[in-house]
């Protein structure tokens, strides 16, 4: 992805297909985890934002969609993002899988209790 997107919109359409279905997916998983959220570009990444704060980032790769940051959990919850994780805040999705829609929003609904959401 060349340049500074203004919009989540232009951010996907810099894409390959494969890549833009795949943050187009993120993209509602969030929203209807968090309905209230809205959207915006920072660190030139997508993010959704609540009451002024960042919750959660996504970003599209070449082999993979990405997710920041992880909020913590209970040890049901480590072991269900162990297989997604890909450094210490990150969850990478490789493209060509299902993404796990659940626990997407799982993480999100967690982030968003950071932020009094």
């Amino acid at each position: 992805m060349a340049g500074h997107p203004a919009t989540i919109d232009a951010y996907i359409s810099g894409f390959p297909e494969g890549v833009r279905a795949a943050l187009t997916e993120l993209r509602k998983t969030i929203h209807t985890a968090l309905p209230g959220a809205v959207e915006s570009i920072s660190y030139d990444i997508p993010t959704f934002k609540l009451h002024g704060r960042n919750v959660v980032h996504f970003a599209g790769w070449k082999e993979h969609v990405s997710l920041y940051p992880i909020p913590e959990g209970d040890m049901a919850f480590e072991r269900a993002i162990e297989p997604y994780r890909a450094g210490k805040g990150t969850l990478r999705f490789p493209l060509g899988a299902p993404i796990p829609h659940d626990l997407v929003a799982q993480v999100v609904v967690r982030l968003a209790e950071r932020v009094g959401g």
